[in-house]
């Protein structure tokens, strides 16, 4: 029967934790394993990460690369195949958000060639449009603000 005061975990699996300072006869008396002066004697002597001794750094000698635009953050592009699936003729950011092909976080609009027109729709002035989709739009009849 196993009884909550015989439990212990198993053997090897826990070990005792180094006690400092007890002495010369334990091997970590005296200076405790740190050895005589100098910065890694002293109380609090971690030093940051990455520091290398006052020679630059590994992070701060690598050439930095890349970028991360905020301006990209509140933009979207649009392809002429998605315009096909609207219902209004009238394209503006309204209309896009209401069918649900931009987000309410999307403040700038491109339409792209991708697809085709089938129909003639005016695209309103803050949406802007790539020449090769003003083309398509305009022979479909439509129209774009400038």
């Amino acid at each position: 029967m196993m009884r909550m005061n015989t439990l212990a975990p198993a053997p090897g699996s826990k070990q005792a934790p180094k006690r400092l300072g007890r002495g010369i006869g334990s091997g970590l008396g005296k200076t405790c394993g740190r050895g005589h002066k100098g910065q890694t004697a002293r109380t609090g002597k971690g030093r940051r990460i990455g520091f290398e001794g006052g020679q630059m750094p590994l992070q701060r000698r690598l050439p930095k690369m890349g970028f991360n635009s905020m301006m990209a953050q509140g933009t979207d592009e649009i392809r002429l195949e998605e315009l096909n699936q609207l219902i209004a003729t009238n394209v503006s950011l309204e209309t896009l958000r209401e069918a649900g092909l931009i987000n309410g976080a999307v403040k700038r609009v491109k339409i792209i060639l991708k697809g085709k027109v089938d129909r003639a729709m005016t695209i309103a002035a803050d949406i802007r449009v790539t020449a090769g989709a003003k083309a398509l739009i305009e022979a479909a009849g439509g129209k774009v603000e400038a």
